[in-house]
């Protein structure tokens, strides 16, 4: 039998639709502190967005790229717009060879895979995301829930930092986005705008993206999203709820009239907390400073287990302008 695998072009470069998708990130300890920079990647129903962020300060250090989501997003033609993306970011920037690098999707993901697809085509599921999305960049890359890396921006240096108990961030935008920390621990993979609400997704009726759609005023719209966020609060128990997304960017459209027992803040970062939290997240595995790649395995970790794709020279081979 032959072990040559099938391939699919992206852009120049072919990917391996049977690579070995590598395993799950590793969630960094509560309080880790990270220097250097890495690029973070945030794929999401209307955009996809990078820049390189200082791991010590969150800020970008580059100009925050956005590339609107190919329609229909799949993962071939999303994989072209990273790349398309990657290379704005890194034009001109004086970057090391073995740059960290992560990439939120709209997805559960298992892995190195999107075990399910929000707001994104269904061809995602399955499909090795990890290293075909490295090959298209030419760089390792890890992925991970975009609400989940949002999250971890917030735990990291925003509104959860420092903070125990029970954290609940909701991101209200094209759907409804969260990431759940016990602890200072992530919960992974939590997709709470699914829980079923009045016979739906909850997404599909109260999303930021559904309001507008459904052409509700805002006091009708937080009646309802109230409902919502009594269930939930009832399931889980949040000491502190944080609001991101752009719908939070209206909080003082809404915010008085939200219903709940737990603190209630808004992000720090809005629009940027996905790239700075997939950053963030690829910096702890790679070695931004703390719990490095090299840690991970004298601890006995396995390679594949980091869940970053296997490029073999991180350093040699960088996505090309097109011009």
């Amino acid at each position: 039998m032959s072990d040559k695998h099938q391939t699919e072009p992206i852009g120049d470069v072919d990917v391996d639709t049977e690579a070995d998708p590598g395993g799950d990130p590793s969630v960094p300890a509560p309080g880790t502190r990270l220097s250097g920079l890495a690029l973070g990647i945030d794929v999401g129903g209307t955009g996809v967005k990078a820049a390189l962020v200082d791991l010590a300060t969150a800020k970008l250090v580059s100009p925050r790229v956005r590339e609107r989501t190919p329609q229909p997003s799949t993962p071939e033609a999303v994989a072209a717009t990273i790349a398309s993306v990657v290379t704005k970011v890194l034009l001109g920037q004086d970057t090391p060879g073995e740059l960290p690098v992560g990439c939120g999707l709209p997805g559960i993901v298992k892995n190195g895979r999107l075990a399910s697809a929000a707001n994104i085509d269904p061809g995602w599921v399955g499909w090795p995301a990890t290293d075909n999305i490295g090959a298209a960049i030419g760089r390792p890359v890890l992925i991970i829930n975009d609400a989940d890396a949002a999250g971890m921006a917030e735990l990291a240096y925003g509104a959860a930092e420092g903070r125990m108990g029970t954290v609940l961030l909701l991101t209200l935008g094209t759907g409804i986005g969260s990431a759940l920390f016990i602890d200072g621990h992530l919960v992974p993979n939590t997709e709470f705008g699914h829980l079923e609400f009045h016979g739906q997704d909850a997404e599909t009726l109260i999303s930021g993206a559904a309001r507008e759609r459904r052409k509700l005023g805002w006091k009708v719209w937080a009646r309802q999203f109230n409902e919502y966020l009594a269930r939930v609060e009832l399931y889980f128990s949040p000491d502190l709820i944080i609001f991101g997304g752009g719908v939070s960017k209206e909080w003082a459209k809404w915010g008085r009239m939200v219903k709940t027992r737990a603190e209630v803040v808004t992000a720090r970062y809005l629009n940027t907390s996905g790239i700075i939290g997939a950053a963030w997240a690829a910096g702890a595995v790679v070695g931004g400073g703390v719990a490095a790649a090299g840690d991970l395995l004298a601890a006995g970790m396995p390679d594949d287990a980091l869940g970053m794709s296997s490029v073999d020279d991180p350093g040699a081979s960088r996505p090309h302008d097109d011009g």
